[in-house]
């Protein structure tokens, strides 16, 4: 399956994605699948079609910025705090704790911080009068908001077909 589809494998160890969050996991299996009720309890505590929605609103709002308009709630030091937004609320929250166990979802936590990070990047530069680095920020902001939307979007192919798929039997359970 797809590149993003390989990344959202849990570790057979349990435990937390390597800091070198750039490779693909060593497991050749091809899609995060959370079965029947993980799956509906997930969905049910978060909408990600709506969270997709609403992250992608940041980029006009920046774009808006950076063609002049003001907006008082558009502060660096604001923007930079990813949990700013509802999307990093629910990563740093339940999010974490239904999916952290999922190499990708590191990834997909550090895409989002690193496009608040430009994001307040982009109204420094602003601030002080450089126009021509903001814009190369907003580049980055587009760039890092792509990937967050892509892995999002994998994460709901893989929770959709979690509600679809019965739970594969274990070798030997015939």
């Amino acid at each position: 399956m797809g590149f993003f589809s390989r990344l959202f494998q849990p570790r057979a160890d349990g435990l937390a994605a390597p800091e070198d969050w750039t490779s693909l996991p060593a497991s050749e299996a091809s899609a995060l699948v959370l079965y029947d009720e993980e799956a509906s309890r997930l969905l049910a505590a978060f909408d990600i079609e709506a969270a997709i929605v609403m992250h992608e609103r940041w980029l006009p709002w920046l774009a808006q910025a950076l063609a002049g308009a003001r907006d008082e709630q558009l502060r660096p030091e604001t923007v930079v705090n990813d949990t700013c937004s509802e999307l990093g609320r629910w990563l740093h929250g339940s999010g974490r704790v239904a999916l952290g166990h999922f190499p990708a979802f590191d990834m997909l936590m550090r895409r989002h911080q690193y496009f608040h990070h430009q994001a307040a990047v982009l109204l420094t530069h602003l601030a002080q009068g450089d126009q021509l680095r903001a814009e190369q920020a907003f580049k980055s902001c587009q760039h890092a908001s792509r990937q967050v939307v892509l892995l999002l979007k994998e994460l709901q192919r893989g929770l959709d077909h979690g509600k679809r798929s019965p739970q594969p039997m274990a070798a030997g359970e015939r």
